[in-house]
């Protein structure tokens, strides 16, 4: 959550960040916090004046005794009884406001960073990149792109060609579970099994430590990620033992580091865990479910870094490289959004998503976010980071990534690479095949 010195020291410019990420009520909410946390501090103001005076006075109460003064004692006696009162007063109003201080915070989501374009929904995203030869030079919104990659005619969706080969069974997915719990068998398992290794095995190459950690956590882990108060209801609750399934590897990784205190030389912390991953989708109905689009049980790797503030930027743009680089030897047309600030996650300062080209769907699906928190996440986990210089301790910055999500990337292996011979592996993939076609 956003720190009470970055609201009261620059509240303006907090309020025009959450304009930008089109949250209502912005300055309503800003200034209650700041109201809220003036009534916490004079409270406490006064809470300490009134400890302090009841120690003196106590201390006063023995002596006045021995001399003989037993009526000016009995006065203090009551003095102190009375401050005893209104301190238990004044406790149980600091902590009411402590109470309703932390609820605002928690219905406040970050503010984007300055370069996060502005815009109401994903048709205002910005296309940074493409490996298509169509993409414009420069910069581009979403809502403007209207060229598609030069794709060979008539192709079948994933779905056909999941039954075709055998590879996915949606139906038997069905009968055991329900909707969106896709059945993968045969070369589809192991396609499956190809890219989690992959996927792992290029992040350490590229120095991420492999975490295997546990898909259930608790309620201070949902919150200290920011999934937790679930305001859309997209986690699934399991009541009896009051834990969560996750819906990333980003909730249990990233709190290792939940009341911790790093030492500066220690990082950038960098891990990576493949996991399955849970989501309700909830009123996602109708939209664009068929097949792989769309699951609420499905894998993915995902990869953490937790660094400094002066370094978390580079830290991002080394994420986006990696990512990108999987798409490259995955052989995928894919391109870049810079989410704007009406279409960026409750906790992100900045986002940038990855999306690769559905040859038979005519669509692009996205496969990654990665995404800089900033302080955000930090603050709700108490993850601060000790200076190496002058041993003073400050929040550290946290950010992921999908690296990357899998049903959208089979679909569109499959998609892409289809021939009247099968569908080709591309190289990259081979080794952890065993194959170059699925037949």
């Amino acid at each position: 959550m956003l720190t009470l010195k970055l609201i009261t020291e620059e509240t303006e410019r907090v309020i025009a960040g959450l304009e930008k990420k089109q949250f209502q009520g912005a300055r309503e909410a800003v200034e209650k916090a700041i109201r809220i946390d003036k009534a916490r501090r004079q409270a406490q103001t006064m809470l300490d004046q009134n400890l302090s005076e009841g120690k003196k006075m106590a201390a006063e109460i023995g002596g006045l005794m021995k001399q003989g003064k037993r009526d000016e004692a009995e006065c203090i006696k009551a003095r102190v009884a009375e401050l005893k009162q209104k301190s238990q007063e004044l406790e149980a109003q600091k902590e009411q406001a402590e109470r309703e201080l932390t609820a605002l915070l928690c219905t406040i989501p970050n503010i984007p960073y300055d370069e996060v374009p502005e815009g109401r929904t994903a048709e205002d995203n910005w296309v940074v990149k493409s490996n298509l030869k169509e993409c414009r030079e420069g910069v581009d919104k979403v809502g403007n792109w209207t060229t598609n990659p030069e794709v060979a005619e008539a192709k079948l969706p994933h779905w056909e060609l999941a039954k075709k080969y055998n590879l996915i069974d949606f139906d038997l997915g069905v009968k055991i579970s329900g909707a969106g719990f896709p059945v993968y068998r045969g070369l589809g398992a192991r396609l499956q099994r190809a890219l989690i290794n992959f996927f792992l095995d290029e992040a350490r190459k590229a120095g991420y430590e492999e975490i295997m950690p546990p898909t259930v956590v608790n309620q201070a882990s949902g919150y200290g990620t920011g999934q937790l108060p679930d305001k859309e209801g997209q986690m699934y609750h399991c009541e009896v033992d009051d834990l969560y399934l996750i819906p990333t590897a980003e909730v249990p990784v990233t709190n290792i580091y939940r009341d911790m205190i790093i030492p500066e030389q220690e990082l950038p912390v960098k891990n990576c865990a493949y996991t399955q991953c849970f989501r309700r989708e909830a009123g996602s109905y109708g939209k664009d479910v068929r097949g792989l689009n769309r699951l609420h049980e499905f894998s993915k790797v995902e990869i953490v870094r937790i660094d400094t503030p002066e370094h978390s930027r580079q830290s991002h743009q080394e994420m986006l490289q990696h990512v990108e680089g999987l798409l490259q030897k995955l052989e995928l047309p894919y391109r870049i959004l810079r989410l704007c600030g009406g279409d960026q996650s409750f906790t992100s300062a900045i986002c940038y998503d990855f999306e690769v080209y559905s040859e038979a769907q005519k669509r692009w699906l996205e496969v990654s976010s990665v995404s800089n928190f900033d302080t955000y996440q930090a603050n709700r986990l108490k993850c601060r980071i000790r200076r190496q210089a002058d041993k003073k301790t400050e929040l550290a910055h946290t950010l992921n990534g999908s690296a990357l999500a899998l049903p959208r990337i089979v679909a569109a292996l499959l998609e892409n690479n289809q021939t009247p011979d099968g569908i080709r592996i591309p190289k990259a993939l081979q080794p952890y095949m065993g194959c170059d076609m699925i037949k």
